[in-house]
């Protein structure tokens, strides 16, 4: 939570919390997690475009041309030794001519490309999200994912498949017709990241610098500094394009040295405006120390507007040099939480409902006395319950993985007591009434078939044209539901026909560890 935001009283702060948050409201659910676009043919999975005919053109001939038009006026000179690159991701009238300079740098081919971008829409704490698919479309065609090299980084906790942190998202996608128009029989790994602490930067570079071969290239994307009231960011009114310059060279010369602390830092320290910082600070902790960095072009959509009162900042850099074979660290699944771990994030669910009734604003892990285990440092959905007189009195979790465990117990405690729109708020009279009970769950995994979902054991996700519904892994027992009524019910509450899960549907399984207090 920013500053910002805890000073509002607890009323007005679910309500903003509720705009951002991906929470799914209930074993029983309001609102469904949301389906990742993609179109389904055989076994290949395609994720379409999202922002072609917004961001670039949808025209196939249209954008070629375009981009080919950048590439001809860039004065890159290309290098066979490049072997990472940070791009600018506005859209392409503002930042294609700066992009092009960059891909223009390219000399040779590479069998593999991973893109990483920033998250813009959805909270992700300590994690990166890949998607589950075969294929990325664009206008210019379908480029085939490395779904190998993907599916290695899903066995470290901190490399999720989250749907929604790719939907929308323009970081990413904005690169890949760059790409598509300047290299050939490529596979792509697009990651879309978190907004993370260096210690969650610096295992994501150790994970991924382990799994690249020298056919690697790796594209960091970012625009800089975001300057101007639209961005609420003014800190200084004179000299305005000079000052900008500066801010972003400072941050540049931590590129340069290859500094990702010291580039976290500075944003930090200048509350710089810089969207993709983490995603530099991957790739600079994936780099070498003999690793060269050269400034290709610097712009500003200011200088091309002529107008300062609102303007982003574009670098295109590559980077000369060679991967470093490193060791693949001990790649693991979600621990297991012991009896100790349950007790304390029980008590912290119990703390966190305590903390808001009190002072009215939801409080900060700093504020509940939590030392977390490792065991709840992982990223972790969890699903908070709250009963009372044995009957229902909230329930609200996640199902994507996109904080820590902990974190995740904090924020859906409070959701479960003031956010659950089937219930008023609960009340400071209510509290020694109730009992809490935990889900932690694992990561989603696709299934082929619903045939395949085990009653009791699987908690499961419908999606079918976009339309979404869950049921955690208790809900059919409880009811005495067979697997066939639990797919219709399901479906039902997808806000679809009760037979729509025969034909069409996708799913995803996930299990969960559930304690509670005892009653």
């Amino acid at each position: 939570m920013n500053s910002r935001l805890r000073r509002k009283s607890l009323p007005i702060l679910l309500a903003c919390l509720m705009v951002v948050a991906v929470a799914v409201i209930g074993r029983y659910a309001v609102d469904g997690p949301t389906a990742i676009p993609t179109v389904t043919a055989g076994t290949k999975t395609v994720l379409k475009s999202s922002i072609a005919g917004s961001w670039y053109s949808a025209d196939a001939n249209e954008l070629r041309t375009q981009i080919a038009g950048y590439l001809a006026k860039a004065q890159a000179e290309p290098r066979r030794d490049v072997i990472a690159l940070v791009l600018p991701h506005a859209g392409y009238a503002y930042s294609g001519p700066t992009a092009a300079h960059g891909v223009r740098s390219l000399g040779r081919s590479y069998t593999r490309v991973v893109v990483i971008g920033p998250t813009h829409r959805l909270p992700m704490e300590d994690s990166f999200s890949v998607p589950r698919v075969t294929h990325y479309e664009t206008p210019l065609g379908q480029v085939p994912l490395d779904v190998e090299f993907i599916g290695k980084l899903l066995r470290y906790p901190i490399f999720q498949s989250i749907p929604a942190a790719h939907q929308q998202e323009h970081s990413v996608e904005i690169e890949i017709p760059l790409l598509q128009c300047t290299l050939t029989d490529f596979k792509l790994v697009p990651i879309v990241a978190g907004q993370c602490s260096l210690e969650a930067v610096a295992e994501a570079g150790r994970i991924l610098v382990s799994l690249i071969d020298a056919d690697t290239l790796v594209v960091a994307s970012s625009d800089f500094t975001h300057y101007g009231p639209q961005y609420r960011y003014v800190p200084f009114k004179e000299n305005v394009p000079e000052g900008i310059r500066e801010l972003d060279m400072g941050a540049f010369e931590f590129i340069r040295k290859l500094d990702a602390g010291g580039l976290l830092n500075y944003r930090d320290h200048k509350h710089a405006t810089i969207c993709g910082c983490v995603p530099i600070a991957v790739l600079l902790e994936m780099l070498g120390k003999d690793t060269k960095t050269e400034l290709l072009r610097y712009t500003t959509s200011g200088e091309a507007t002529g107008d300062h009162t609102n303007s982003v900042s574009y670098l295109a850099i590559a980077f000369h040099g060679a991967w470093n074979a490193a060791p693949s660290p001990q790649a693991y699944q979600t621990s297991l939480l012991t009896a100790e771990d349950k007790k304390q994030l029980l008590a912290l669910a119990r703390r966190t409902i305590r903390y808001a009734l009190d002072h009215q604003k939801v409080p900060e892990p700093s504020d509940l006395n939590l030392t977390p285990t490792d065991s709840m440092k992982p990223p972790r959905a969890a699903f908070v319950t709250l009963k009372k007189n044995g009957q229902l009195r909230g329930c609200i979790g996640d199902i994507f993985p996109q904080r820590p465990l902990y974190k995740s117990v904090i924020g859906n405690a409070i959701y479960a007591a003031f956010g659950d729109r089937r219930f008023e708020q609960l009340k400071s009279d209510e509290y020694d009434q109730i009992k809490i009970e935990i889900s932690a769950l694992s990561a989603p995994t696709p299934v082929a078939s619903p045939q395949d979902i085990r009653i009791g054991t699987d908690g499961m996700v419908l999606n079918k044209n976009g339309h979404s519904a869950i049921f955690l892994p208790q809900v059919a027992p409880e009811q005495g539901w067979d697997l066939e009524t639990t797919l219709r019910q399901l479906s039902m509450k997808a806000g679809l026909p009760a037979d729509a899960w025969k034909q069409g549907a996708s799913f995803l399984v996930f299990q969960a560890d559930v304690f509670g207090e005892e009653p």
